[in-house]
């Protein structure tokens, strides 16, 4: 088990230069270095801020249950870092959408969202993700206590409408879409079996040889 000392300063900040490395690649194709962004760089710009905010949504349910694994608490303390780069990310895909795709034309945002509602369930998804970030803090979880807990639980039904949104947008192979939902799958099966394996425990009382 690592250390307070290694996690705060050796894994914390070695998350951190992950998750920024992908918007620091992107920056970089940007300004002409790298793989050139192709003819319609919007489109990529879009499809890479979704995808990563996908990718740390699903890394950020993996931490509990990567807890159950090993037994131990210190993955939890990732999970916050993660959740609010999984919303930066969100947030520069909206605004990649507004302002570089659609340049501020309401008419045509609303006419895209009436033509194309994997927008909405986009954007839904994003808007269940605001007050997360914003109650992300200590300060805010020890105000709201139990309803912390509560309220941090919209974290499924985001990811959920996250990968709907992905697998609505793509129009020919869905395989990478389904990849994505089996590991959501996976994690929050991990959790339902882990609260039913607890209950029992408390029914029927712990086991004795």
């Amino acid at each position: 088990m690592p250390s307070n000392r290694q996690i705060r300063f050796f894994l914390k900040p070695l998350v951190f230069l992950a998750c920024t490395a992908p918007l620091a690649w992107i920056g970089l194709r940007v300004i002409g270095f790298g793989p050139s962004l192709g003819p319609n760089p919007v489109e990529v710009l879009q499809d890479e801020f979704g995808i990563w905010t996908l990718r740390l949504l699903l890394a950020t349910l993996a931490m509990t249950p990567m807890r159950y694994a090993l037994g131990k608490a210190w993955p939890i303390r990732f999970r916050r870092m993660l959740g609010l780069f999984a919303f930066s990310y969100a947030t520069l895909h909206f605004a990649n959408y507004l302002v570089l795709d659609q340049q501020f034309d309401w008419a045509l945002i609303l006419e895209d969202i009436l033509d194309r509602p994997f927008i909405t369930v986009g954007f839904v998804g994003l808007m269940l993700l605001v007050p997360l970030a914003i109650t992300s803090t200590r300060g805010w979880q020890s105000r709201l206590g139990k309803r912390w807990i509560r309220l941090h639980k919209l974290v499924y039904p985001a990811t959920i409408l996250v990968c709907w949104h992905f697998w609505w947008q793509v129009k020919k192979d869905a395989t990478e879409p389904l990849i994505y939902v089996g590991l959501l799958i996976l994690l929050l099966g991990a959790r339902l079996w882990h609260n039913r394996r607890g209950a029992r425990v408390k029914t029927t009382g712990p086991t004795t040889s």
